[in-house]
């Protein structure tokens, strides 16, 4: 049997209150874009993963590029993502942008919580050739 021990409520509070504002999920960004939040979405997957699809909209910045700082708002919510719940390079992104300025926020799950999900994906257009 597992012993489970009764936390300090108010201590319970100040710990999601801070994670509410520090983190979403992948549903909660779907309806933010679907509402035209004031929000930048930052994938900071290798770019290749990045071509095989994102979320709509999204911009590239993987680890090797973080010091360019390119895509990120300083008037905006910068929600950052990257491979999965057990992926640390949204934390670490968001740690090393909020240390310059900006506002951030991690969704939580990554990439594949949001296909999980059934939310869109944005893929590369296609050149189609025509033969003839």
């Amino acid at each position: 049997m597992i012993d489970v021990q009764l936390n300090e409520p108010s201590a319970a509070r100040e710990y999601f209150a801070k994670r509410l504002a520090f983190t979403t999920g992948p549903v909660e960004l779907d309806r933010m874009i679907q509402e035209r939040h004031n929000v930048v979405i930052i994938d900071v997957r290798e770019e290749k993963d990045f071509q095989q699809g994102h979320i709509p909209g999204a911009i590239n910045l993987p680890k090797s590029r973080w010091h360019t700082r390119d895509g990120l708002r300083w008037n905006a919510m910068n929600i950052i993502y990257c491979y999965s719940s057990t992926c640390h390079l949204a934390a670490r992104a968001a740690h090393d942008f909020a240390s310059s300025g900006y506002a951030v926020m991690e969704m939580e799950g990554g990439f594949e919580a949001w296909q999980e999900n059934n939310l869109e994906v944005e893929k590369p257009s296609t050149t189609s050739f025509r033969h003839g």
